[in-house]
């Protein structure tokens, strides 16, 4: 009887926290549900391009072909951005894939087993239920993790392809501040311009930080918020009425890992164009028109 009174008054909480919860140790190495999903996410990825490696043919099948389709649409959409074909297959299988772990981790979050099955944790009279499984990207470390690497390979990427004395100028712009004494008998304004210049590289500079915040939150923002959107419909309506919600979060998705993937173009684009060629070749013109 004091057992059953016990099981009654005590409440079980099921709810989406910010942060990923702990499932279990390795070491002093902490693993998440988020981090088993991305795990997952990977192997997925794996097991795809293993299947459609072995499956390719000169002759292409309808899967063969399907795929070849999708893939020439992507390049085609990565052309728009870049404007140049070399640029965009140097960076398209990195886009590429960045775009399918995104998508697939966005899309096992809405499975029924994600959020559903679990463990208790008591906490005095209460226990708070814990998912073995929740979406990678509805973790702000995973999201985090992603911007950085993006906004660390686009820098790198571009001195792959300006080099990296370029590079380095676009931040800090000491080329600028040095062509004030070479230049300023032909031309006084240098003298107004080059500290401006080198100001605007500054910017560019903490615009590399913002990126980072940009990608991250926009991304975690959009599939946490799907997550508590979709798990608040299912406890007060129960199971007819999250349907339309759970098509719209497919939905959604696909556009966060569209977007994601789309400015992590736009960075590596950007990264790759050297604007002092264009600005001395703008300042050579205005001379010889002067």
């Amino acid at each position: 009887m004091e057992n059953n009174t016990i099981q009654q008054n005590t409440e079980i909480i099921h709810e989406v926290p910010i942060y990923a919860e702990p499932i279990f140790h390795i070491g002093n190495f902490q693993v998440t549900n988020s981090l088993i999903t991305s795990w997952a996410a990977v192997l997925v990825v794996l097991f795809l391009s293993l299947v459609i490696r072995l499956k390719i043919k000169k002759i292409p099948g309808k899967l063969q072909n399907m795929f070849e389709v999708i893939l020439e649409g992507a390049l085609g959409l990565v052309d728009q951005v870049t404007n140049n074909r070399k640029i965009s297959q140097r960076i398209f299988p990195f886009v590429f894939s960045l775009f399918i772990f995104i998508l697939i981790n966005n899309w096992l979050g809405l499975l029924p087993i994600f959020g559903s099955i679990g463990y208790l944790v008591k906490e005095g009279s209460t226990s708070v239920f814990v998912p073995f499984l929740r979406s990678g990207t509805a973790d702000i470390n995973t999201t985090l993790a992603l911007s950085i690497m993006v906004v660390i390979g686009s820098n790198i990427f571009g001195i792959m392809v300006i080099g990296a004395w370029k590079a380095f100028n676009k931040y800090l712009n000491f080329a600028a501040l040095g062509s004030i004494f070479t230049t300023v008998r032909k031309d006084p304004s240098v003298l107004i311009v080059a500290p401006i210049t080198f100001f605007v590289g500054l910017l560019e500079l903490l615009g590399e930080f913002a990126k980072i915040a940009s990608l991250s939150f926009r991304l975690f923002g959009n599939v946490f918020a799907g997550e508590v959107l979709l798990a608040s419909m299912a406890a007060i309506f129960s199971y007819v009425v999250p349907g339309p919600f759970l098509f719209l979060e497919v939905f959604v998705g696909l556009i966060q890992a569209l977007i994601f993937s789309l400015l992590t173009t736009v960075y590596f684009t950007i990264a790759s164009q050297d604007h002092s060629e264009h600005e001395e070749h703008k300042h050579e013109e205005e001379l010889v028109s002067v």
